[in-house]
């Protein structure tokens, strides 16, 4: 019988702080007996390798069935690697090894190797030194912001034996973001991947971690080049796992199941898993004809940069010293935001201002810049490659701002007010051509409010655990969108009667009426 006190007992005495300092977040019991069961199908197993053991979860399901197993295991937590050789201090062809797996063992091979790694983002660790050795021994080139996880993966995929297999659980971001193109192109050029299972469950899988989960099922087998990928949406859909890898190498007779040199890395592979919103209309553009997403201002120190009015009266910071911003996404509650949005939490006491010191000619100031050098402002990130380091960036204001997360489809705001924005909300920066000098930006812009536009955006959105997505510029650069020059005159004209109702009424009563009636006219010219 499966043992899972363990991991019990260790949540009890290790603190939710270091647990995620070092990314421990426990693999389901279910789903790492799956991937024993992968990993146990190669007949010839024998040595089986954990890059990231923690409590050894995936070594106690494979010894269950196959006592003789010889186990080698990577750990660098003191605390979690005390623990585990405590529980496997009698089972002696298990090895525990408290070393950093990126950077050891490449000299050796596998017969199976199965994980879950750290979710590291690209700043979490020396992403410049383990690339450059990924980059050098598998001969291939990545982005700069790859996560951690990715490059376990990859390293795994290298030390396979023939016919052996690797079974990985790691976040699905990997599928859909800019850094994954370059770890798919190495995943295509291997030929090793045979499955990507995501797991779409209402509950994020792994506690206290907010991602979507993919199992990652790879074989070094040359028995086939076929991908099958697969969505479950429940922990009774495990059985339907359990038979994908019970007839491999044959695959169901489900749909989604391409050659690997079928698969474009260049794109978001969810349309390989996930049905795409745009299929259902006609006459789609490139958003990017008509708009330029980028980035809000991003500080390096908020807590620094950021001033309301009693903060900025404490520091005797002159209002010509600041910019107005909105800083975080909460304090914007409707479609539109005007003057009147702005002094209301101006008064109120929230951050709304950006400090701007290009022209250092207040004493007030310059002591201000003084403190942040003495803790060390000037030292960060981003403030250590700017020149001066306290100078933001030159740009003007969005005359539209978009939501990067959100739970409930992406969020536009018309920023009537003509303030700044930080990070919490990408900018938009409409083009002028005919479109707006025909229609003009407010029927642009109720066209963005439209549930139309929220599902083909949605098509090119980046999803996490719990329903929460994310939209990055790029994201919304290369999204579609409906050719609005296609309508016919008089739904023109409707529309820009409704526009106009619209944009009193949302920005009152927030009452979406009029844009349900916007899109009924969108629906019936373009959807098939």
């Amino acid at each position: 019988m499966f043992n899972s006190s363990i991991e019990h007992n260790y949540t009890k005495l290790a603190s939710l702080e270091h647990r995620k300092k070092y990314a421990q977040f426990f693999t389901p019991q279910p789903i790492a007996k799956l991937m024993a069961k992968w990993l146990s199908g190669n007949k010839k197993l024998h040595s089986v390798l954990e890059p990231a053991f923690g409590l050894g979860i995936f070594s106690r399901e494979l010894l269950l069935h196959r006592q003789n197993l010889k186990i080698k295991g990577f750990e660098i937590d003191d605390n979690i690697f005390n623990a585990a050789k405590n529980y496997f201090n009698s089972a002696q062809n298990v090895n525990l090894i408290l070393q950093d797996y990126m950077c050891n063992d490449w000299q050796n091979k596998y017969d199976g190797i199965v994980c879950n790694p750290p979710y590291f983002k690209f700043h979490d660790y020396d992403n410049k030194n383990t690339i450059k050795e990924i980059e050098t021994k598998l001969k291939c080139h990545l982005n700069g912001f790859t996560n951690l996880y990715t490059l376990f993966l990859l390293k795994s995929i290298h030390q396979l034996n023939e016919n052996g297999r690797c079974a990985y659980t790691v976040p699905s971001e990997f599928l859909n973001s800019d850094y994954g193109k370059l770890v798919k192109k190495y995943l295509i050029k291997t030929k090793t991947l045979r499955h990507i299972i995501v797991i779409d469950f209402e509950e994020n899988v792994f506690d206290d971690a907010t991602t979507t989960a993919s199992l990652i099922l790879c074989a070094n087998d040359n028995i086939t080049d076929k991908v099958q990928f697969t969505n479950i949406e429940t922990m009774n859909d495990l059985k339907e796992i359990e038979n994908l890898i019970s007839i491999y190498p044959e695959y169901s007779k489900q749909s989604k199941i391409y050659s690997s040199d079928k698969l474009n890395h260049e794109v978001k592979w969810k349309q390989y898993y996930q049905e795409q919103n745009c299929v259902k209309y006609k006459n789609l553009v490139p958003f990017s004809n008509y708009a330029k997403v980028s980035r809000g201002i991003a500080t390096g120190a908020n807590e620094f940069f950021t001033f309301n009015l009693e903060k900025a009266k404490e520091r005797s910071i002159k209002e010509r010293f600041l910019l107005p911003c909105i800083c975080k996404s909460v304090n914007v509650k409707k479609n539109y935001f005007d003057c009147n949005d702005f002094e209301y939490l101006k008064t109120n006491n929230k951050s709304v201002f950006l400090l701007n010191a290009k022209k250092v000619d207040d004493i007030n100031v310059k002591n201000y810049l003084l403190k942040g050098q003495e803790q060390g402002i000037d030292k960060k990130y981003l403030t250590a490659s700017r020149n001066p380091w306290y100078s933001i960036e030159n740009r003007p204001a969005a005359p539209i701002w978009v939501s990067v997360f959100n739970r409930n489809g992406i969020r536009f705001v018309r920023n009537v007010a003509g303030v700044f924005n930080l990070t919490t909300f990408h900018c938009v920066y409409p083009k002028e051509q005919d479109l707006f000098n025909e229609f003009n930006m407010d029927i642009f812009f109720a066209y963005l409010l439209t549930d139309t536009a929220r599902n083909i955006f949605a098509d090119n959105s980046r999803e996490y655990g719990d329903g929460l997505q994310k939209f990055e510029p790029n994201d919304l650069n290369n999204a579609k969108m409906l050719d609005l020059t296609l309508l016919p005159p008089k739904d023109k004209e409707k529309i820009l009667f409704l526009c106009n109702k619209a944009k009193n009424n949302v920005r009152e009563y927030n009452d979406n009426y009029f844009i349900r009636e916007i899109d009924k006219i969108l629906n019936r010219n373009f959807m098939i």
